[in-house]
Formats: structure tokens, sequence, C-alpha cells
């Protein structure tokens, strides 16, 4: 089966999982949930998918898993998009929830995304060992929270008004929390719910989320907005430090492929049952959106 069929069928599954997990919630703070759910790559959530996969687990378990980190992500992308961080007006080529409802439904439907999020693993439906649903709850929260997610986007609004650009090192960091954390996780899950260790998936990750960070800034510098989706060439406007910056194009795209040239070594442990998860390595990379 071709990656692009792949990512299609399970795009599709998460959709629907997630329709399923909304059903309950109506009005204005419901809609925005849903608003803010629709399309997107799905990446994380497929990423929790082809990792529990690894290990056999069940498919509708492994599901929870890939809802609960696209809640997360869908809520951290409505947070970023408001005035009072990024003041973005488009998301998924639609209108961020601010602008089709109000600053205070945005802030609303995020905050009841991330508590989805955490309903969603807490249920035993996800597994009939509470422990291993301890494990997950805690892990999500240590990725999004204030030693990671949020820390990183914390960074990123200080490094707007620091008094010299950040370091190569520095961003390397500040993404490591901002973007990595949130594609380690499902990457953790899958171990997690599998009784295995992470450790080999951990590396993918690192590596996976360095490079889809450099790929997000050649495309700001060299993508279409239509393409997109959204807002691009901010980060030159707001003067940031990227890896683009640093590196120039063609040294920060030969930086992304030596990545995931490494990430997908890092999975070559579990053979063909990881093929999925090296197609990913090379497609985040080859996006233009």
């Amino acid at each position: 089966m071709s990656l692009e069929t792949t990512l299609r069928d399970a795009q599709a599954g998460i959709g629907a999982a997630l329709d399923g997990a909304l059903a309950g919630f109506d009005g204005p703070v419901g809609d925005a949930m849903r608003h803010a759910l629709a399309g997107g790559k799905r990446l994380r959530g497929i990423l929790a998918l082809e990792s529990a996969a690894l290990f056999d687990v069940p498919a509708d378990r492994a599901m929870r898993a890939a809802c609960a980190i696209e809640a997360v992500h869908a809520y951290s992308l409505v947070h970023d998009d408001l005035p009072c961080m990024d003041d973005d007006d488009l998301r998924r080529g639609r209108p961020t929830v601010h602008r089709q409802w109000d600053e205070a439904t945005a802030v609303l439907a995020g905050d009841a995304l991330q508590t989805l999020a955490f309903e969603l693993l807490a249920d035993p439906a996800t597994d009939p060992d509470g422990a291993i649903r301890a494990d997950l709850v805690l892990t999500l929260a240590q990725a999004a929270g204030a030693a990671g997610m949020v820390r990183g986007q914390a960074l990123d609004i200080a490094a707007e008004s620091a008094a010299a650009p950040l370091s190569l090192d520095e961003i390397k960091a500040l993404q490591r929390l901002k973007t990595g954390r949130l594609l380690e996780w499902p990457c953790r899950a899958g171990a997690i719910l599998g009784r295995a260790d992470p450790a080999p998936l951990l590396d993918y990750a690192a590596k996976l989320g360095l490079a889809f960070q450099i790929a997000d800034d050649l495309l700001d510098v060299e993508g279409d907005a239509d393409a997109a989706g959204k807002a691009l060439r901010k980060d030159a406007a707001a003067g940031k430090a990227t890896f683009v910056s640093h590196l120039g194009a063609k040294a920060a795209r030969a930086r992304a492929v030596q990545l995931v040239e490494q990430a997908e070594m890092s999975v070559l442990i579990y053979s063909e049952k990881a093929a999925t998860l090296r197609k990913i390595a090379r497609y985040v990379v080859a996006r233009d959106r």
C-alpha cells in the first residue's frame, strides 16, 4: 500500500473517531472544537497508530491515543493563533477559531480539547491496566506542559523581543520543546500501550521532530500560502532566527535529509513492521503544507 493511501485511510479513521468523541458536545464551544480538529495532516495521530502497531496493540486502544494527541495538538494551535500570541487569521485553509467565533470561545474550545485528551486516555477503554493509563496521562502532561510544549512556546515568544537572535543550539532547544515533544509523545504512547522499550521510537521521534521543524522553516521561506493553508514569511517579518536563517536553505535541506536517514535507522530494529514509519520520515521533509 502506498504511503498516500495509508495516510488517507488513517486520517479518515482518526477523523471519524474524533467525531465520535465530540458527539456529546454542543453549542459554540462544541462547534469550535470540531472546527479546530477538522483537516490537518493527522501526523501525530498516525505516529501513535503506527507505533502501537509495532507491538500488535489493539487498533481501538491505539486510536484513543491518536485522538488524544490530535486534541492536544489542536488545542495548542487554537491558543497559538490568538491575538495575544501569533494573531493568525487562517489555519488549515479556514478562519482561525477566534476569527470564526470570538476570543472567549477560542480559549474555551482550546481548554476543552486539552481536557478531552486526558479524558480519553484515563478511560478504561484505552487500556484495562490503570498503571498503563496513568503512564499515558503523565507522559502527555509532561510533553504538553510547562516543561514541554508550553515552555517551547514561551521561549519562542521571548525570542521575538530578545536583544540578539537565538543561536542554532538555542533554536534546537526551543523547537525540541515546542514541536518535538508533541511528535515524541505518540511514539512513546505506542510503546507504553505495547509494554515495550520506547528508546528506539524516542530516538526516531527526536530526529523526525528536528527534520519536521527544518522543513517548516523551509516552507515559511519557499512555500505557497494557499497550499500550506496558513500565512507564510512570518519568521522573516518578525526577525526570528531559524534553521534557514542560520544555515541557508541548501544546507538546511541537506541537514533535514540527514536527519531523516538517521530516523529511518532508528527503527530498523522493527524490520518491515516499521516500513510506514520510515516512509513518514521521508514525507515530513517532502510535504508542501
